[in-house]
């Protein structure tokens, strides 16, 4: 996967379709979450598409999420999430501010209602999961 900062400096210079395409090549980049994961339990309330994420620990005690969604600009906007927080630590997770780290792609603006509304409900649970190990 590039960087935040490298997906951000291409998608500043994108038509809107094209951006579309981007965050569906990041979705499809997204590690595979087994079907067995994607329960009630790790069920991302308040997104119009289902999102599913699931939190691991590391040896080392850094986080590592699996998740997945069945839309495909929806997996997109969750590889963006990931790569704010994928393993690290829970502190580092925890101070890092993911609404910032975001705010080159202006996600509420680029995209309909129905496909953002979820990402607070997301990010909150990456940030409680964090909170919990740190």
């Amino acid at each position: 996967m590039p960087t935040l900062d490298d997906i951000a400096e291409e998608y500043e210079f994108l038509e809107p379709d094209d951006r579309y395409r981007l965050l569906i090549d990041l979705g499809r980049q997204l590690e595979d979450m087994p079907d067995p994961l994607k329960t009630d339990a790790t069920l991302v309330r308040g997104c119009s598409a289902a999102v599913w994420v699931y939190p691991t620990v590391m040896d080392d005690g850094r986080l590592h999420f699996l998740a997945d969604s069945n839309a495909a600009i929806t997996k997109g906007i969750i590889a963006l999430v990931l790569l704010t927080v994928q393993d690290r630590t829970p502190a580092e997770i925890r101070d890092t501010d993911i609404d910032a780290a975001l705010a080159p792609f202006d996600l509420k603006n680029q995209l309909s209602s129905n496909r953002t509304q979820g990402i607070p409900n997301m990010i909150a649970l990456i940030r409680d999961t964090a909170m919990r190990y740190a």
